[in-house]
């Protein structure tokens, strides 16, 4: 089966600081899986351009679009991928709240927004992974004082059991200079899991 470059992002809300804009490009990516709060119809937009397949799930600042699922499921190859923004996640970003929703969804895979952070991570055979933001947009309660988000965004390649992540970040050195940087995580559904 042939793999499709699968984009995963969230909490845009800054469509006008979106320093990712020039490495997305159409033709490449066959699906977005989009995590909630794109707040404008600019966006929207311009993501139907990178990809056809846009699934879009209810951000909390969503108010524009009520009909928007909270949650969704996709399969990539043999894996079942669910999204979800976060905000509906109690306590928001915890690791037991995000396997029991996992485990709801019945899914090897779970993406969650919200926290404007990225993080990766598997517990108990799935895998969770949030993109951050890929505007970098502020977010309260996140952050350490003194420390800013970092723009982030996912690029997941799933061939069979086997689903490869390449998370870019805007990082800044210390003479403030941008550059984009690319971390590669990997992971194996077990056969143990596909059975049951």
């Amino acid at each position: 089966m042939a793999s499709r470059l699968v984009l995963v992002l969230g909490d845009l809300f800054i469509p006008d600081r979106a320093p990712f804009k020039k490495l997305l490009t159409p033709g490449k990516i066959g699906q977005i899986l989009c995590l909630g709060n794109l707040t404008d119809k600019e966006t929207y937009d311009f993501l139907r351009q990178i990809a056809p397949d846009l699934q879009i799930v209810k951000g909390n600042f969503d108010v524009d679009a009520p009909n928007l699922a909270l949650s969704k499921v996709v399969t990539h190859g043999t894996l079942r991928i669910g999204f979800t923004h976060g905000h509906t996640i109690i306590p928001p970003g915890d690791a037991d709240s995000l396997l029991i929703a996992a485990r709801h969804m019945d899914v090897d895979v779970l993406l969650w927004g919200g926290t404007h952070k990225f993080e990766a991570y598997e517990l108990e055979g799935k895998f969770f992974v949030n993109p951050g933001s890929a505007t970098g947009a502020f977010s309260t309660g996140w952050f350490p004082d003194g420390e800013e988000p970092t723009p982030s965004f996912c690029l997941m390649d799933v061939q069979g059991d086997v689903l490869v992540l390449y998370v870019y970040q805007l990082k800044t050195d210390a003479n403030g200079v941008e550059n984009v940087g690319v971390e590669k995580v990997s992971f194996r559904r077990n056969s143990s899991q596909a059975a049951s």
